[in-house]
């Protein structure tokens, strides 16, 4: 959701022709190389486009994909590759060095659905198609392995957070939305420590909003674990839970603010000043004075020193990628098209001349202003 989840740059791509002339060398090979500059133009020009929805996305992905899959994969299903798998460089640039706050149900699961998707889309290139590549990753790389991990896992997190609106929306029971709160913590504090070894002038911005959201909601957490000792009259340690939770919510407004003062890619987003963000504080506030007007007239429990250990799992809910595979290829892809492909005339190259560094434009994306603020309802 914009202004709510942070979002690295959108990654650029230097332009494709798929003009290999001498090489393809028929009319199947050309409609095929012709199908291929447009099914791309199409994927790209939805990228930017604020009137796609996920249904057009994945037609244009697919449609792209299907005809990619003959300079990938043998056509006889084998596990050989194509004898065109070498035949195009692609260059795209590096997102780290180089959302409505109210959403409607159908809204709120078209996200959640995307970002399950969208984990299990790097979740692929991560085990299937990486490994292949002929020059590993370079670190800190898009493709290297701390960025993609830390990829999955965020799309896990965020995912997780439709659910928990949801289950709040619902009014579920408080160890549900506790546990879950806390699940969702150990995602983003997970993802953290997947960054922590990369260059801080690179990495400092997205971690601290990984960090944020990690406080957020074991604040979270502690709030709703509260209730629940609550209702089991265990007031003295509800209100110490309570305590613990209006720290970490201190501790994320905090972050808050360095994360919107830390210079690094990507757009700021402004999570505290969404209603949803507000609403916890005041939800701890309201329900840390129940439990100690509670307490000095009914309960009279001693607060422990410690803060409870949060031990909680959660039994539904729990976020994982969705598996992923490339489309089949096209049916335009048969034994006489990849044929009429013929690499012994492709132009050799002067290895003795250094190639001038391409430069790829950064994509512009649109500028999506904040709608009023009405909270995170989903209903």
């Amino acid at each position: 959701m914009t202004h709510w989840f942070h979002r690295n740059p959108l990654k650029a791509t230097a332009p494709v022709s798929f003009n290999y002339y001498g090489v393809a060398s028929g009319p199947a090979a050309s409609k095929i190389c012709s199908d291929l500059r447009s099914s791309r133009a199409r994927l790209l020009e939805l990228f930017t486009d604020l009137s796609c929805n996920p249904e057009m996305m994945k037609n244009a992905a697919d449609s792209y994909f299907s005809l990619l899959q003959g300079f990938i994969n043998s056509l006889d299903e084998s596990t050989q590759e194509s004898k065109l798998r070498y035949i195009q460089n692609f260059k795209w640039t590096d997102t780290l060095q180089g959302q409505v706050p109210s959403v409607t149900e159908d809204e709120a699961k078209e996200v959640h659905r995307s970002l399950k998707i969208a984990a299990g889309i790097f979740k692929h290139l991560k085990e299937s198609h990486i490994p292949k590549l002929i020059t590993p990753a370079e670190k800190g790389r898009d493709l290297e392995a701390r960025l993609i991990d830390a990829y999955i896992i965020q799309c896990q997190a965020e995912a997780q957070e439709v659910t928990i609106a949801r289950a709040i929306e619902l009014k579920h029971a408080p160890g549900l939305i506790a546990a879950l709160a806390y699940e969702t913590a150990n995602f983003y504090q997970k993802a953290d420590h997947t960054l922590s070894s990369l260059e801080p002038a690179y990495s400092a911005k997205w971690r601290k909003y990984l960090l944020l959201k990690m406080c957020f909601y074991t604040a979270y957490a502690y709030c709703y674990h509260g209730q629940t000792l609550l209702a089991s009259d265990k007031c003295g340690e509800a209100i110490r839970s309570l305590q613990e939770a209006e720290k970490l919510y201190a501790k994320a407004e905090a972050l808050c603010k360095e994360y919107g003062e830390t210079k690094g890619p990507g757009p700021t987003v402004k999570p505290s000043g969404h209603l949803f963000f507000r609403k916890l504080g005041n939800l701890v506030k309201n329900t840390l004075e129940k439990c100690q007007r509670e307490n000095g007239f009914i309960y009279f429990q001693k607060v422990p020193t410690e803060a409870p250990q949060l031990e909680l799992k959660a039994n539904y809910g729990l976020v994982e990628p969705v598996p992923f595979e490339f489309p089949p290829t096209s049916a335009h892809w048969t034994p006489e098209t990849l044929a009429a492909f013929d690499l012994t005339k492709r132009p050799k190259e002067d290895s003795t001349k250094p190639k001038p560094e391409e430069v790829v434009k950064p994509v512009k994306e649109p500028d999506i202003k904040p709608q009023k603020d009405t909270g995170c309802s989903i209903s």
